[in-house]
């Protein structure tokens, strides 16, 4: 049956891709409509997330930036399925990378890095880094999806520029290998994942709500020594993007623990609250908020 669910869908979404962009953006206004107003998918939660953590702002505000976020998730999902036909140079037109320097210093260590990312702005033309001339492999650590025909979609169009995705089941398994064979990778992941059980042991503030944090970048990028660094992506305008690499640590073994990820909340929220309508709010970021801290757990 999922066969089936994606070989109806996969000829839509080809169609779609190959449309000139001045017309594929027209689709995605259409598609903002119909999610927004029509369905008003997870609007309950957009706006339970939006008024926690901007209690100051007005409903007048709320909403604006509500509509905001929804037209610019519908933008991001069309730009995922644009990545199946678009071409090496539109790409890197695109979504431009403006320190790249900071890479080749990097490079010069000989050390792997951990490119810690967040539901914020687009994460779907990351995968760009490996068009410029980048000495590591490229690696995204994800969640396999339960569609075995949209897995391997996601996967072929990330190997269409040389990257390839782990999964996070995997991850440290894969990097292991790849140290112990000498292959430097550059390894993306979504930080901001919430945990799933309300048990794990590292508990801070984000966006001012104490809510557990998972610490699987900082953990990993330590045990390999990898080098850490935050992707600060923004958007210029609709359908383009620019990223900047910002150093958290050199040597992560020397830091203390947990700061790692306290540097990256940092970074991450300071672009929430510049930009709030480019953060995902559908996501159940807060979710564990109010439940009961485990006495074992570690709270900054």
């Amino acid at each position: 049956m999922q066969a089936v669910v994606f070989w109806l869908i996969y000829p839509l979404l080809w169609l779609i891709s190959i449309l000139p962009f001045w017309l594929f953006y027209r689709v995605s206004d259409v598609v903002y409509f119909i999610v927004y107003h029509l369905v008003g998918y997870r609007k309950e939660t957009v706006t339970h997330n939006l008024k926690l953590v901007f209690p100051e702002k007005s409903s007048e505000e709320i909403i604006k930036i509500r509509k905001k976020f929804y037209a610019h998730m519908c933008d991001m999902f069309l730009e995922m399925v644009k990545s199946i036909s678009i071409s090496e140079e539109e790409l890197k037109k695109r979504f431009v990378f403006t320190n790249l320097e900071e890479l080749r210093r990097i490079e010069k260590l000989d050390k792997s890095i951990m490119l810690m990312c967040g539901h914020y702005a687009s994460f779907e033309w990351l995968f760009a880094l490996q068009l410029n001339n980048l000495n590591h492999k490229a690696y995204g650590i994800y969640k396999k999806i339960r569609n075995p025909g949209f897995d391997k979609l996601i996967n072929d169009i990330r190997r269409r520029f040389g990257a390839e995705l782990i999964q996070n089941s995997k991850s440290t398994l894969r990097i292991a290998h790849n140290q112990k064979e000498g292959i430097r990778g550059a390894y993306a992941m979504i930080a901001d994942q919430s945990p799933k059980s309300p048990n794990y042991k590292f508990w801070t503030d984000f966006m001012g709500k104490k809510v557990p944090f998972y610490t699987g970048s900082e953990r990993m990028a330590k045990e390999f020594d990898m080098a850490v660094i935050y992707l600060h992506v923004d958007k210029v305008k609709r359908g383009y993007y620019k990223a900047s690499l910002i150093n958290i640590a050199d040597n992560p073994t020397e830091t203390e623990n947990n700061q790692i990820t306290l540097d990256y909340i940092q970074h991450l929220e300071k672009q929430i609250r510049e930009k709030p309508e480019l953060y995902l709010w559908t996501h159940k970021r807060w979710k564990h908020l109010g439940k009961e801290i485990p006495k074992n757990a570690i709270v900054r």
